[in-house]
């Protein structure tokens, strides 16, 4: 036999057990080909801001990185904007909140007629 016919019954055997060895897998984990990947194991908490949510709270998020993952900058916007309006919605709470009377006053007001002392 000729180098090249050794050569060609080589590749012969190598492509065959690739197409047994694919095979085989396939048949293990029971899916088609072009079925996509798995989707990831989360392994890590999720990121969760608290209930009542404040500038600060969104000043201490950190998210994990990822081989696909967001774009970076997008989320330091996303961020940066949800943490400036926390931040005025504070505001206009407290601003509403000096403007509103007290409520100690209004209950003497009921009780003395409607003039605090």
């Amino acid at each position: 036999m000729g180098a090249v016919s050794f050569f060609l019954v080589f590749l012969a055997i190598v492509l065959l057990g690739a197409a047994l060895a694919f095979g085989v897998g396939i048949a293990r984990t029971g899916r088609s080909f072009g079925a996509g990947l798995d989707e990831p194991v989360p392994n890590l908490p999720p990121v969760l801001l608290p209930a009542q949510a404040t500038a600060p709270d969104v000043d201490r998020v950190r998210f994990a990185l990822g081989l696909r993952g967001y774009r970076m900058d997008q989320v330091d916007q996303v961020l940066d904007d949800l943490r400036e309006q926390l931040a005025a919605k504070d505001r206009e709470i407290e601003r509403l909140g000096s403007l509103r009377e007290p409520d100690g006053l209004r209950d003497k007001e009921a009780e003395t007629g409607g003039t605090a002392p």
